[in-house]
């Protein structure tokens, strides 16, 4: 199975290169700022992802405006969810560019217009573009910097770090079904969602805080974990260093770029300080030229390394671990949010309307998940404790809830495999530690968005697919059904992969180590 930590290399003691060069550790790893942007992300998770789970309320109020079908109706919800991930390539494009600070706030903006627009729809066709492409757009750069900046500021304890800071789609998913509940009642979904809205501004301010750490810190990072990432190539066939040596522009081709930029800079000094008459417009156009040249630099970079990763020589789909996590990835989102989104109507259907009011499911849900994430963070991070095993018991768990779900008629049985499902959902918190052993922290912004892309093709078609099983068959049943056995073939593909590489090149890794 998976490496445990111990065969990935956390141990940092064997690499000789670190030991004769001791690092000074930045204090904001693992500390300091670290948690500001843990608080950032949980807070973006609450907005964002706390939001799109509790959708099943507003698609109520949706079937009754518009009197569409609810195979039609439930593609608002789920070009929001799906669209959100689905853009994690281009997203990583972004980040490499801009950064994830500025890539956040402008996705803050995009986010709360399409709430806002979303307010005047006269049809469900008017949603699919503002709800479901503005809004979704927006969350999605908003989203995807929250996750790679806990990955970049931790490095000894991830999937705690991850754990909390995703614990905000649980908490927000409560807060926010009750939010909209009430706000649908006293004013009108349509006036929630302008007031939505203008709370989804604040992911502007989550934006902000997302304090990007310096290259220095990043190749110190990096240099820590070189001896992981060495045995991880030899494991898996794939590796940053081997990234790095396939084209994408290292540390030596940044600083020579820079050197040049800084000796064309340097050679034009002189004209500025040379005849004060014009020398405003030279100074001017000097300054235009430097921030022209720094923005071509950066953009050459960033498109580098981004096109490396997704269709260069060391594209990451070379590593078929990976490439099996991501087939995992388009089955395995749909299972989670079917329930969310078809809950309130299944509910209704059995007619426990009276306790689900009370406790509504997609709350028990919630509420749970949040306590999954934790936990089973805290359990990945012990010495002892394989990341991947934890995280594929966790699937094995709520492909049995999902399947097991139309069997229970009654709230009390619904509630307990609700509380089943949001428990072992709580490995959502693994997928970027999972995914950053896999490929290094480099590389985890174009791989994570790969996988969220994957996710969000997944949430795109689970709900209307649903919905159009309802519309022909009057049941959910076969929806779940349908949806469970999907996700079991996306583990079974989990399973295959590393057991073939460990047969192959995992025994000549053990032998080099021992030379």
């Amino acid at each position: 199975m998976y490496a445990s930590r111990e065969d990935i290399g956390y141990d940092f003691g064997d690499d000789s290169k670190v030991r004769s060069k001791p690092i000074k550790p930045n204090p904001n790893i693992d500390g300091g700022w670290a948690w500001m942007i843990v608080l950032s992300s949980f807070l973006v998770h609450i907005l964002i992802m706390g939001s799109q789970m509790a959708l099943g309320i507003l698609n109520m109020e949706w079937l009754e405006e518009f009197n569409q079908s609810r195979g039609l109706t439930a593609w608002v919800s789920s070009l929001s969810m799906g669209i959100t991930l689905i853009v994690g390539p281009f997203i990583g494009l972004f980040i490499s560019m801009c950064g994830c600070r500025t890539t956040a706030i402008i996705g803050g903006i995009l986010n709360a217009l399409g709430w806002i627009l979303s307010a005047y729809a006269a049809n469900v066709h008017y949603l699919f573009l503002t709800f479901g492409v503005t809004a979704g757009i927006g969350s999605g750069m908003v989203y995807l910097p929250a996750v790679v900046m806990v990955g970049q500021y931790f490095q000894k304890r991830r999937a705690l770090a991850q754990g909390l800071s995703t614990t905000g789609t649980g908490f927000g998913a409560f807060l926010m079904t009750a939010l909209l509940k009430h706000l649908c009642a006293e004013f009108g979904w349509r006036n929630a969602m302008f007031i939505q809205g203008a709370i989804s501004l604040n992911l502007c301010v989550c934006g902000a805080l997302m304090r990007p750490l310096s290259p220095k810190d990043l190749r110190e990072k990096y240099v820590v974990r070189s001896d992981s990432e060495e045995n991880r190539a030899k494991a898996l066939s794939h590796s940053t260093e081997t990234i790095k040596s396939n084209g994408v522009p290292g540390e030596e081709t940044e600083k020579k770029e820079e050197a040049a930029n800084e000796e064309v800079l340097g050679s034009v000094q002189p004209i500025e300080i040379g005849g004060k008459s014009g020398s405003g417009r030279s100074m001017y156009g000097l300054r235009l030229f430097k921030t022209v040249s720094q923005l071509t630099v950066t953009v050459r970079k960033g498109f580098a390394l981004w096109y490396s990763s997704y269709f260069g020589a060391a594209s990451l789909f070379t590593n078929r671990v990976f490439v099996a996590f991501v087939i995992w990835a388009l089955f395995a989102y749909s299972s989670f949010v079917i329930p969310f989104i078809h809950l309130p109507e299944i509910v209704k259907q059995y007619n426990l309307s009276r306790q689900d009011n009370v406790f509504p499911l997609t709350s028990i849900i919630a509420i749970v998940h949040i306590f999954g994430k934790v936990i089973l963070g805290i359990i990945s991070d012990l010495p002892c404790i394989s990341t991947w095993n934890v995280f594929l018991m966790a699937n094995f768990t709520l492909v049995t809830c999902i399947l097991t779900l139309p069997l229970m008629q009654t709230y009390i049985g619904l509630a307990v495999v609700c509380a089943l499902i949001g428990f072992s959902s709580g490995y959502f918190s693994l997928m970027p530690v999972v995914t950053e052993d896999l490929v290094g922290t480099k590389h985890l912004a174009n791989a994570y968005g790969i996988i969220i892309c994957a996710n969000g093709i997944s949430a795109l078609f689970g709900p209307p697919f649903a919905g159009w099983i309802y519309d022909i068959t009057q049941k959910y049943d076969f929806s779940f059904y349908i949806a469970g056995l999907l996700y079991m073939v996306g583990i079974i593909f989990l399973l295959i992969q590393p057991c073939i590489q460990k047969k192959q090149p995992r025994e000549k890794s053990t032998e080099e180590a021992q030379v």
